[in-house]
């Protein structure tokens, strides 16, 4: 969730105190592709694990009801379900590269980047246990110390170890787990205790059966946690190839990119899919890799595309509305947790394991269109969004300024011409 910014406020060789980059001086294509995996992200959240348990989805039975339910649910599978949260991962790539070259020269660049992941651990932590255990601050805080000693090294070492890690997931995902789930009777009494705490608990029920939730899904994380590095390590070296500053010079790749990634990570996950739809049983364990590589081969032909078509005048005009919501990333990621938390827990409207999948969308998407609306009239006001301004407090150690006085001024001024 770290903000697309070009060049350096630190002199090289200075030890003063960097500032962030004024919004001018943003990658839009970033912030616009944040802005839109956002989406994707709060589209499977709220289908899924706000909706119902986490379980649900292991247990025999699981499939929507309805035909619009089936017929929702199968498209966010094939075109959003883990490819908005693999884009995500390669933007916060992106970013991290981005923070380690516009602080070269400055003699705490690592402990101001150490400094800016412990807050994010922080907040993680704080979000984990306080508001939503599908948090993905944590992992992604412990994933980007990971990568830190990456972002200096040279781009084929990067590539290197983002191939290998890529690797090392897809032979986890056929082989027994290091840490194993809970069996299928443990799943649905947990998926049982789960609709009475969520559905029907106080604020304090739900805080104990979220702790207690908590250990017994880390086996998921330790399973994704591979990928999640790895597609840290390709958005870095996206950043440090060119691809993604040098955009116009770079069409005709973005273009490949988006059309190889599209077609092919499309076609894996419509294959992986028909596994589930069909019950190609045959195919045993073989669906899943198939599936998760799709995914990352989709989101990669999804930022081509994204990036591509905003850098053309007609893409910049269409999209531009997502790049207030995409620079507030990190607020609005929070805040769709607690709406979330309180349409669908007991302390509020107490909706949990009620809506199908169609009607839990709809609703997702009323919350995304708010948070488009919210974020541009912020910003208009404001330099970051309220937790991006805590972040980049934490990461700096003084308060940032937070009125946006000249971009004001610009937009009078620009009004009255």
């Amino acid at each position: 969730m770290t903000g697309g910014r070009i060049g350096s406020r630190t002199a090289p060789g200075s030890d003063a105190p960097p500032t962030p980059m004024s919004p001018s001086e943003r990658l839009d294509s970033i912030d616009v592709l944040r802005g839109l995996a956002l989406f994707g992200v709060l589209a499977m959240n709220i289908v899924t694990i706000f909706r119902v348990s986490f379980f649900a989805a292991f247990l025999p039975n699981a499939e929507p009801a309805g035909l619009l339910d089936r017929a929702v649910a199968g498209v966010l599978t094939v075109a959003v379900d883990f490819k908005a949260l693999a884009l995500f991962s390669l933007l916060f790539g992106v970013g991290l590269a981005i923070q380690f070259e516009r602080l070269a020269g400055n003699a705490r660049r690592m402990i101001l980047l150490v400094r800016r992941l412990v807050a994010l651990l922080a907040i993680g932590l704080v979000h984990l246990y306080l508001i939503w255990n599908g948090d993905i601050l944590v992992e992604y805080a412990l994933a980007g110390f990971v990568v830190l000693p990456f972002l200096g090294a040279p781009r084929r070492l990067m590539a290197g170890a983002a191939l290998l890690l890529l690797g090392l997931y897809v032979t986890m995902l056929v082989l027994p787990p290091i840490v194993p789930l809970p069996g299928a009777a443990e799943m649905a009494a947990l998926a049982a205790d789960a609709a009475r705490a969520y559905g029907t608990g106080g604020f304090f029920d739900v805080l104990a059966f979220r702790i207690r939730e908590v250990p017994v899904i880390f086996p998921v994380h330790v399973l994704i946690f591979p990928r999640t590095v790895a597609l840290f390590l390709v958005g870095a070296f996206a950043w440090r190839s060119g691809v993604v500053r040098r955009t116009s010079a770079n069409r005709r790749l973005l273009f490949v990119v988006a059309t190889f990634g599209i077609l092919l990570g499309g076609g894996l996950s419509l294959a992986a899919a028909g596994h589930e739809l069909f019950d190609w049983s045959s195919l045993g364990r073989a669906h899943i890799p198939v599936e998760q590589l799709g995914a990352v081969v989709l989101a990669l032909g999804y930022a081509a595309a994204v990036i591509a078509a905003v850098n053309l005048s007609g893409g910049r005009k269409m999209l531009s509305w997502a790049a207030p919501v995409g620079r507030m990333a990190f607020t609005n990621y929070l805040a769709q947790s607690v709406i979330c938390g309180w349409i669908f827990y007991g302390y509020g409207l107490g909706q949990f394991g009620r809506l199908g999948v169609a009607a839990t969308l709809g609703i997702g998407i009323l919350v995304y269109v708010a948070q488009v609306v919210f974020s541009a009239w912020w910003l208009r006001r404001y330099r970051f969004g309220p937790v991006e301004w805590l972040w980049r407090s934490c990461m700096y150690g003084v308060p940032q300024r937070m009125r946006a006085t000249v971009n004001l001024a610009i937009i009078r001024t620009t009004r009255a011409v």
